[in-house]
């Protein structure tokens, strides 16, 4: 079945001994051994065994076929095979981790999970036929001081570098889980985060086996760790010797296109749920929580249906609250289609002051995904650095809210044409506002539009079923980019407008008779279809 559905080349390097609720261990065919587990100790304890008599036959006969199909791969070993000569323990898996690495076989080995039963040879075989972090090139990064990239190699006498890849709050506290890419991680040492530029001491090192933890002095190169004591540490900053400073590339975080209104349903926890909330996004850099002063709804955004179901339900597991849920709604964001002119004043007295600026601003269409570009075509000496720095804050600001339901202004490219304040009290407020008055001017004038999250949707399916799920993509206005053929399944990239794939998951699976898969994260923004 994994040849003809996955179009694997597997490859069977354990039997089972027993069968179902009589499962007690394993053959080894490589080493031609057996491994029997005590069903008292969850998978615990273990010894090795000589392969009952039943199934020595069975053995040799997957043992021979083992040989011949990593035979027909490696060069060398179907010399050895064609000759007749005995191929060793260490031949074998030598070829199976060249075959297993280069994707041209995987290797199949059994056991019994609830049981915990099988779990220690399938981590050595892990160790055996898995890429090390030896066999690709050195971590890089930058020097946050001089920019120059510089490399670390994995191996302790190397200076510290790790990256904190997730922030888990445990009772009020930061549990930070770290993965160390070169040197060494004591208790008490002081290392560097060059993001907040900010030095932070470890105090506690924790080896972590799913909710249960073990107290470390120390972790070396290699090692995937959790530590308490770093208050500025987020996810996806670098930790380092403070004395050979390194910037590892940092983790690309989606962008949420989802939002959903949520409130208590009891009048009692209305103040535990901003606090529980600032948790949940603390650990979670996708997840985002703002309060609407117009509806006075607490509106929490993250990266699909999914993300935000979760959510909800960690909201009563872990913090005993019960929430009501609004509608998922889509975070659009606004544009403009043709370019257009617009001019600004600001005239007020306030607390005695006169404050006056006038602003005319050039407002056309940017590049998708360019976002909001500013510049000035005034001479250099006709606005003060600081009066040029309040017009774009002030453009910034404008920006933020669109003139045609209010959502953030992207993809313009805003010049400033004229700037003007009175000489004799030039204000910085006044060119700041007349700023941010103009650019929502100009934007009713320049034919505004709204522009809609599209999404890269990544779909694996059958070749059967590749026909059905095309036509369902085109259903939803999604275009398909690409159809990559792999064996007996089909990879289909596409994209297509969040709006249209609610509810996506429950259809594929229809379609595909629950064999379909897919993957969903956000592209761009374009402009909405009707």
């Amino acid at each position: 079945m994994m040849a003809e559905r996955l179009g694997a080349n597997p490859l069977i390097i354990q039997i089972p001994i027993g069968c179902e609720d009589r499962f007690i261990g394993v053959i080894d065919l490589i080493r031609l051994r057996g491994v029997v587990w005590d069903e008292h100790s969850l998978g615990t304890d273990f010894r090795e065994v000589s392969i009952p008599e039943e199934l020595k036959e069975e053995a040799s006969r997957h043992r021979s076929r083992l040989i011949e199909s990593l035979a027909e791969i490696d060069d060398d070993l179907m010399e050895k095979y064609v000759n007749g000569e005995e191929i060793s323990e260490s031949e074998i898996k030598r070829a199976l981790r060249k075959a297993t690495i280069s994707m041209k076989a995987v290797p199949v080995l059994c056991g019994a999970a609830l049981r915990n039963q099988g779990i220690q040879p399938l981590i050595d075989a892990i160790v055996d036929y898995l890429p090390s972090p030896l066999d690709v090139p050195p971590v890089e990064g930058t020097n946050p001081g001089t920019g120059e990239v510089e490399k670390r190699k994995p191996g302790d006498e190397e200076p510290l570098a790790a990256l904190a890849f997730k922030v888990m709050m445990d009772q009020g506290r930061k549990l930070i889980y770290i993965r160390i890419y070169s040197g060494v991680l004591k208790v008490g040492m002081e290392v560097y985060n060059p993001r907040p530029r900010k030095k932070e001491k470890i105090s506690r090192i924790f080896q972590m086996h799913a909710n249960q933890r073990d107290r470390m002095e120390e972790a070396k190169t290699g090692e995937i760790v959790a530590v308490m004591g770093l208050k500025e540490t987020t996810t996806g900053d670098t930790l380092c010797d403070p004395a050979r400073p390194i910037l590892l590339e940092p983790i690309d975080f989606y962008k949420p296109v989802m939002s959903v209104a949520v409130e208590p349903k009891a009048n009692r926890d209305q103040e535990k749920l901003p606090e529980s909330l600032e948790k949940l996004s603390e650990e979670d850099p996708t997840f985002r929580v703002r309060y609407d002063e117009d509806t006075g709804q607490t509106i929490i955004s993250g990266v699909g249906e999914l993300h935000l179901d979760v959510l909800v339900n960690r909201l009563l597991r872990e913090f005993h609250l019960e929430v009501n849920v609004g509608r998922p709604q889509v975070v659009y964001r606004e544009t403009v289609e043709r370019e257009a002119e617009a001019s600004a004043k600001f005239a007020k007295e306030l607390e005695d002051v006169r404050h006056f600026g006038e602003v005319s601003l050039r407002i056309s269409p940017n590049v998708r995904g360019k976002g909001i570009e500013f510049r000035s075509e005034l001479p250099d000496d006709a606005l003060s650095p600081e009066a040029l720095a309040a017009v774009e804050e002030g453009v910034r600001e404008g920006s933020a809210v669109g003139v045609i339901m209010g959502y953030p202004l992207t993809d313009l490219r805003i010049t400033l044409l004229k700037a003007q304040t009175d000489p004799d009290h030039p204000s910085l407020l006044a060119l700041k506002i007349a700023s941010s008055n103009a650019v929502r001017e100009g934007c009713r004038k320049a034919s505004p539009t709204l522009l809609e999250p599209m999404m890269a949707v990544n779909i694996i399916v059958p070749e059967e079923f590749m026909g059905e799920v095309v036509g369902d993509l085109k259903a939803r206005k999604s275009s398909v980019e690409a159809i990559a053929p792999k064996g007996r399944i089909a990879q289909i990239d596409a994209i297509s407008p969040l709006t249209r794939m609610f509810g996506y998951s429950t259809e594929l699976r229809s379609l595909t008779q629950g064999r379909g898969t897919f993957t969903m994260q956000f592209s761009h923004y374009d402009k909405a279809l009707g």
